[in-house]
């Protein structure tokens, strides 16, 4: 669940919000713990494939398979516009360079999401997500060390300055109407979590895949203390590139809050702006890159088992033509997020 607009938006947002974000993200685990322990066990014991089999067991034919095409629309959708930002990027850095299309570049970047999906499926992702939270969490470690040294500061200094600036401010129970009131935010992530992961196929799918339910939990509820750490690691990390950038003479805080700079651009600025050695700047550009890519390929496989499942009704064919259903669906999902973002294009 750490993807790319976490990358760019949760150091930048600690200028108006403070470390309020970690309400959200307690509530996130609060969430995770109820999709472990309420919905892996009931759908392990349903034995679905498709989270949207329970919609037809629970309210019928027509809400099953209305739920399924919503979850068919806004993830293509969805995918389709984080992978065009990509293939904006790696036009801009390589085929404009060799004076090459835009639509060759959507043909390979889609080829390529399309490859590695169909030969490891589920596995593949895991593999993916791994490495994209790898290259996430090690450019901001990074680009923790250099700003620390550049400020001159020890890990005593660093944490010193972090627990002593106005942005780490956490916890808000003094005003019910403001939007960072603590149970407002927990409650938020409660159900955010339990809608866009416990009932979305494309979260859950790596989930389903466990060899048990048993699995399965444990698994849910490592990934939700992981992220409440990580999370933690972006926001001290949003409070060094404040302090960086104030003592730079490059903006401040107030900058921000009266919409003369945009939060989102704190991190890519700094990261690719020349101010620390060139390894940062790559590991940022990567990082962004390799979660689109994790993304979209979690979605292709998602929007695949779906289709097959909860809109072909392929559960009672045999096995043979079962994996040739799959592999020529596999191929359509491609194509049609190929043509999306060509036409995002236009």
């Amino acid at each position: 669940s750490i993807s790319g607009v976490t990358y760019v938006s949760v150091p930048g947002m600690v200028a108006t919000n403070g470390f309020a974000y970690l309400q959200m993200v307690l509530g996130f685990m609060a969430g995770q713990f109820i999709i472990a322990f309420v919905l892996v066990p009931l759908f392990y014991r349903m034995n679905l494939v498709s989270v949207y089999e329970y919609l037809e067991n629970r309210f019928g034919v027509s809400s099953y398979k209305t739920g399924a095409w919503f979850f068919f629309l806004s993830k293509m959708l969805g995918a389709a516009v984080r992978l065009f930002l990509v293939c904006l990027t790696l036009q801009l850095l390589v085929f404009d360079p060799l004076g090459l299309p835009f639509i060759l570049n959507v043909a390979a970047t889609v080829a390529l999401v399309w490859l590695y999906t169909f030969r490891g499926g589920v596995k593949s992702l895991i593999w993916t997500d791994s490495l994209k939270t790898f290259c996430l969490v090690v450019s901001v470690i990074l680009c923790i060390y250099y700003i620390t040294s550049d400020l001159h500061l020890s890990l005593n200094g660093m944490i010193k300055t972090i627990t002593d600036s106005d942005l780490s401010h956490l916890f808000f129970f003094d005003d019910v109407n403001d939007k960072r009131f603590f149970f407002k935010q927990f409650f938020a992530g409660v159900f955010t979590t339990i809608a866009m992961t416990g009932l979305d196929q494309d979260m859950m799918q790596r989930n389903l895949s466990c060899k048990n339910f048993k699995d399965s939990q444990k698994n849910i509820i490592t990934s939700g203390i992981s992220q409440f750490f990580i999370i933690l690691l972006f926001l001290m990390l949003g409070v060094l590139l404040y302090t960086y950038a104030g003592k730079s003479g490059l903006f401040t805080p107030q900058d921000v809050a009266a919409g003369n700079i945009k939060s989102d651009e704190l991190f890519p600025m700094i990261a690719v702006g020349g101010y620390f050695p060139v390894i940062v700047g790559i590991l940022f550009i990567v990082g962004l890159i390799s979660s689109a890519y994790a993304t979209a390929g979690s979605a292709l496989t998602a929007l695949t088992t779906s289709f097959t499942v909860d809109v072909l009704g392929i559960k009672n064919k045999g096995e043979t033509e079962i994996v040739k259903i799959r592999k020529r669906v596999h191929v359509g999902m491609a194509v049609v997020m190929g043509l999306v973002i060509v036409v995002f294009n236009l």
